[in-house]
């Protein structure tokens, strides 16, 4: 990491997206989203929340910039945004396996 502080814009930017990924759902979706393309359909049933939940959850992380689109005939697949995103989600939920499973921390 880098001995200098990180301004204003980059912490808010961070801040921005780890609010978004505080949501219990948002943050299922994300765990999803980083290892491959899902339509709403598919997402609210591996997640099983309600379609327009899901929609709306999507949307917000949309916004955000953690997640993007694609279009595959009438349906709109949503992923990861990219490798920060996904590298982000899988040491987030790393750190709390080893918070729930009390398997010791490392360096």
């Amino acid at each position: 990491m880098s001995q200098e502080q990180p301004d204003r814009a980059r912490v808010e930017a961070a801040v921005a997206a780890f609010r978004m990924l505080s949501d219990a759902t948002r943050l299922r979706l994300m765990w999803l989203l980083a290892s491959g393309e899902y339509d709403v359909s598919s997402l609210s049933r591996m997640v099983a929340v309600a379609r327009p939940s899901v929609s709306q959850h999507l949307a917000k992380l949309r916004l955000a910039g953690l997640v993007r689109t694609r279009r595959d005939g009438r349906r709109v697949l949503y992923r990861a945004t990219d490798t920060h995103v996904r590298t982000l989600i899988a040491e987030a939920l790393s750190h709390a396996d080893h918070e729930v499973s009390g398997t010791p921390r490392h360096d």
